[in-house]
């Protein structure tokens, strides 16, 4: 996904003048094209994450569409109070595009991880949260909306699925129909959920956008009254969407995700996977469980 955010980057700076990326010391190097051809609006600010935050805040009130990378943690906890001051409070549009959550950089351990950044962005009112499932996914998202004068968070992987949906900002996709239960699958859990699936009569739902949740889909798609919420990031952040959307109908809701502990343990992404369940056959047990019931 990173090499697919330089060329649409590249792509937004030769066609927006009013575009600015300002990076945190990360991606330098893939931008080595953007900083001869643009030099006044390609910046590396260094390892300075608040200040950058509030620096794209002040280009923002000026006309500018500031666009700001670096990894998660650095972007999402270091500067939170930036993004909720500077954005969410005074109103500004902006982008904010990150990568390694939740512990693609599992090898660099619990300080390079960050699972918490879709719950907590999600309290910023009018945050937009983004998780895109593969490369040309998130082309598709970030022209969409990146403009909209709106304070956006991308929330890019180093792993993505198996295939390419038409996604539309605000919008899920329905995957496949079924009667016995709904599954939420969100951004790169996509194809795990696929495969866990494909002999049980449930639906799948494909969400790519968190804020705005899509309630109407959920809603027109959860008979059963049956779900099975899958988040590449601390379980539950959508408990309470998902919970007004299918209001007053009863539902039974149960979660794949990351738990509300540290990882400790160093290694890959996939070994945390194994650890935490987030694996094909993790599902489709909780499912059956979930049907039984």
């Amino acid at each position: 996904m990173r090499k697919q955010f330089v060329k649409t980057v590249e792509d937004i700076l030769g066609s927006d003048k009013n575009s600015i990326l300002l990076l945190g010391d990360i991606g330098v190097w893939g931008f080595r094209d953007a900083f001869g051809l643009h030099p006044d609006r390609v910046y590396n600010i260094g390892i300075l994450e608040q200040s950058t935050i509030s620096l794209a805040a002040g280009l923002a009130m000026t006309g500018f569409v500031p666009i700001v990378h670096t990894i998660a943690p650095f972007l999402v906890e270091r500067a939170y109070e930036q993004l909720k001051d500077d954005f969410g409070y005074q109103k500004l549009g902006g982008n904010f595009v990150s990568v390694g959550a939740s512990y693609d950089y599992a090898a660099l351990g619990c300080t390079h991880h960050c699972p918490a950044d879709v719950a907590i962005l999600k309290q910023i009112q009018n945050m937009e949260v983004i998780l895109p499932g593969t490369s040309l996914e998130f082309d598709s998202l970030f022209k969409q909306v990146y403009d909209n004068g709106n304070p956006t968070y991308y929330r890019l992987s180093e792993y993505q699925n198996n295939e390419n949906y038409e996604v539309k900002f605000g919008q899920a996709n329905i995957i496949k129909k079924g009667k016995l239960a709904t599954v939420v699958a969100v951004g790169t859990t996509l194809s795990v959920v696929l495969e866990a699936v494909k002999d049980l009569d449930v639906t799948v739902l494909y969400y790519t956008t968190i804020y705005p949740f899509d309630s109407q889909l959920l809603k027109e798609n959860c008979q059963s009254g049956k779900i099975l919420l899958c988040e590449p990031y601390y379980f539950g952040a959508l408990s309470t969407d998902i919970i007004s959307a299918t209001y007053p109908q009863k539902i039974i809701l149960d979660f794949v995700g990351v738990p509300h502990v540290f990882l400790t343990n160093y290694g890959k992404k996939e070994q945390h996977d194994i650890q935490i369940g987030l694996t094909e056959e993790n599902i489709k047990q909780k499912l059956k469980k979930l049907i039984s019931l």
